[in-house]
């Protein structure tokens, strides 16, 4: 039932609306007016005989007449009190007859359903009695008028059952209808069809007493929705029965506030699309153990960086929007696209086999690859691609998606613009890969990394003056694991920061040792590597705490850098090295020659040694000393020192010292030993 349907009044045929008219047109008993708003001012448009003989005015006069001037004791905007679009209105009060004088009156105003006009009807006050009486009356209606009828709170009155007594001027507001086609069981048209069985039965329950509340829409005259809660209270009136007061808290607003929110965290706000946790709900939901027909396609735009350099931060989101738009128009009904960060984005489809999954991905690939126009200038947009269908061994939907990934990069790896699909091999290589991170996180924590320690001497007189701390792992089932796999597996899962801290802090432990055990014999200085993502303003405050922490002056600590790792970021590499040298530790670049550093800014780096590789070093042997002699005459004319390692045998000892070398490091010299076996080795060589 619409609410359209049940407003609608029962037709009246029009001989006895004539009859019903010319009767009271022409009754001298029956004082009526109609009044409508002329020029923004209500006024009297219309009246009766029995109007004229009241209030002693001509027709003519009658018309265009001031509501306001017919009710003297209503002040401003209190005429609106009397003329409400709402409902009808009734109040005692005088109006002023065409001679001045003031007669006390009932009147009762009633709007027409436009809401255009209103009709009064004015009944003389006749006794004393009767006027108090209707003074009582009129001040109840006042306190109950302004308790409900004018709070903003939607509010529906039933003294008995279903049928409403009263509905204040909110609930009018709200579904757009007048109290008179809302009391009795007119309210209940306003109720969405599919909520009134729910309504009905809460205000069934409240009527045998106590409270309820149900989630109700209410359908508005203009076809409109409005969710609301509405919240019902029992009601007892001797002598009539069981009634209800119903509130009605309107959460439209609050609720599509909500689902922007909602929307919002789950969607990507520059494309529109779902992000990253709705695309694992989106996964999970879908996914079976054990079955097949799911895929999933990661995407990488292949040198969107250049396009962000190039053309600035806007056409590199102008080109996410387009590569964006692109995919939902070349996806099937139903798949799913999703920014999963950056510049990669992810595509879900379901029944699908490998085939079918390429065929999308080359689908997807020749419509990105169209030109995209950015600052005026044409790009084509184009990206490697990583295709994972579900198999029997994908445990968890996560799986999934992470082997999406990993063959992207293989995809990338391939030289880009390329597609993917995972093979077993490297699954299998990327799930270990995987444990062994987890085993090296446990390995830092429990402190199994360790360290060895290799001698450098001077070649002035073949003394050891220094060494340089050199990590270890054992891995208890996989045996030793070299230092280039490790260290650069925690520099790809973030572990490099704890392994440094770890490393820094048990080399000074160590050194704190060393002079307790042999005073002056103990190695003068320790020099510890540092990997390029540990180049950050924290660096300084680690290295003053760990040196505190064991008792040791800033100059027994040699901080290590490779060349690479200087040249990442030259500026912000330089800031963290003043600071260190300004604390007093030594600073030296290692690996030098192998790297592309500009000879200018070497000048301007705070640094006090150069390591030559070990690369230059082994050139020795073929009659190749010229870079070897190139860095050392570099060092020396920068007033650098030297220290030349991966020395193997006396030949390259005795050349690199003819060429002026001022330190040396290798097996031939003195093997990498352990903290133990390096102070029974220090111990001998200072007898």
């Amino acid at each position: 039932m619409s609410a359209t349907m049940a407003s609608a009044e029962p037709l009246v045929p029009p001989e006895i609306v004539s009859s019903i008219f010319y009767g009271a047109a022409v009754s001298d008993t029956l004082v009526l007016l109609v009044a409508e708003m002329v020029g923004g001012t209500p006024r009297i448009t219309w009246g009766n005989e029995g109007a004229t003989q009241l209030l002693g005015y001509g027709l003519a006069d009658l018309r265009s007449l001031p509501v306001a001037s017919l009710v003297p004791t209503l002040r401003g905007g209190e005429v609106k009190l009397l003329l409400r679009r709402e409902r009808s209105a009734r109040m005692n009060l005088p109006v002023r007859t065409a001679s001045g004088a003031l007669v006390e009156t009932v009147v009762l105003c009633v709007p027409t359903p436009s809401g255009r006009m209103w009709t009064l009807r004015l009944v003389p006050v006749d006794s004393e009695s009767e006027r108090a009486l209707r003074a009582t009356a009129d001040a109840h209606e006042q306190r109950f008028a302004t308790l409900t009828e004018r709070s903003p709170v939607p509010t529906l009155l039933s003294e008995q059952g279903m049928r409403l007594a009263h509905v204040n001027d909110a609930f009018c507001s709200l579904v757009g209808l007048q109290s008179e086609q809302l009391l009795g069981t007119g309210w209940m048209s306003t109720v969405h069809p599919d909520d009134l069985d729910g309504v009905i039965e809460q205000v069934v329950a409240v009527l045998g007493g106590g409270d309820g509340e149900t989630k109700a829409r209410l359908v508005r005259t203009d076809g409109t929705e409005r969710t609301t809660v509405i919240r019902f209270s029992h009601l007892f009136t001797p002598g009539v029965g069981a009634g209800f007061v119903g509130t009605i808290e309107d959460i439209t607003d609050r609720l599509a506030f909500e689902a922007r929110l909602e929307h919002q965290a789950n969607h990507d706000p520059l494309t529109g699309l779902p992000n990253r946790t709705l695309l694992a709900e989106h996964v999970a939901e879908r996914f079976r153990p054990g079955t097949s027909g799911l895929a999933v396609l990661f995407l990488d735009l292949d040198n969107f960086k250049v396009v962000n350099d190039s053309l600035g931060h806007a056409a590199g989101d102008e080109l996410l929007v387009e590569v964006a738009a692109r995919l939902r128009a070349t996806v099937r009904p139903g798949d799913l696209v999703a920014r999963f960060g950056g510049d990669e984005f992810v595509v879900v489809c379901e029944g699908v086999d490998q085939d079918d999954a390429v065929t999308l991905a080359e689908r997807i690939g020749a419509a990105l690859a169209e030109p995209v126009r950015l600052g005026g200038v044409d790009v084509r947009p184009y990206a490697s691609v990583g295709v994972t269908v579900q198999t029997a061994e994908h445990g968890a939907a996560e799986e999934l998606v992470r082997d999406c990934d990993i063959a992207m990069y293989q995809a990338k790896a391939g030289g880009k613009g390329r597609i993917t699909v995972l093979d077993q091999r490297a699954r299998a290589e990327a799930r270990d890969k995987l444990r062994l991170v987890a085993e090296l996180r446990q390995a830092i924590e429990r402190r199994e990394i360790t360290l060895l320690y290799q001698p450098i001497f001077s070649t002035a007189d073949g003394t050891p003056v220094a060494v340089e701390s050199l990590a270890r792992w054992h891995h208890p089932t996989r045996g030793a694991i070299s230092p280039g796999v490790f260290v650069a597996l925690a520099e790809e899962s973030g572990l490099i920061g704890p392994l440094g801290l770890l490393v820094l802090d048990e080399t000074c432990r160590q050194l704190a040792e060393w002079d307790r055990l042999l005073g002056t014999s103990a190695p003068g200085q320790a020099n510890v590597n540092v990997s390029a993502l540990q180049l950050d303003p924290n660096l300084h405050g680690s290295v003053v705490a760990a040196l505190e922490r064991h008792g040791l002056h800033p100059t027994r600590l040699s901080i290590e850098i490779t060349e690479s790792a200087l040249m990442k970021d030259p500026a912000s590499a330089r800031e963290v090295l003043m600071q260190l040298r300004d604390l007093g530790v030594s600073l030296a670049i290692d690996d030098f020659g192998t790297g592309y550093s500009s000879l200018a800014y070497l000048r301007h780096l705070p640094v006090d040694c150069l390591k030559v590789d070990r690369s230059f070093v082994a050139e020795l042997a073929e009659g190749h000393a010229e870079i070897a002699s190139a860095v050392i005459a570099l060092a020396r004319s920068l007033d650098l020192k030297t220290v030349a390692e991966g020395v193997e045998t006396e030949e390259q000892a005795a050349q690199l010292t003819a060429l002026g070398a001022g330190f040396l490091q290798g097996f031939d010299l003195a093997q990498p030993m352990t903290g133990h076996r390096t102070t029974a080795w220090y111990a001998a060589h200072a007898r």
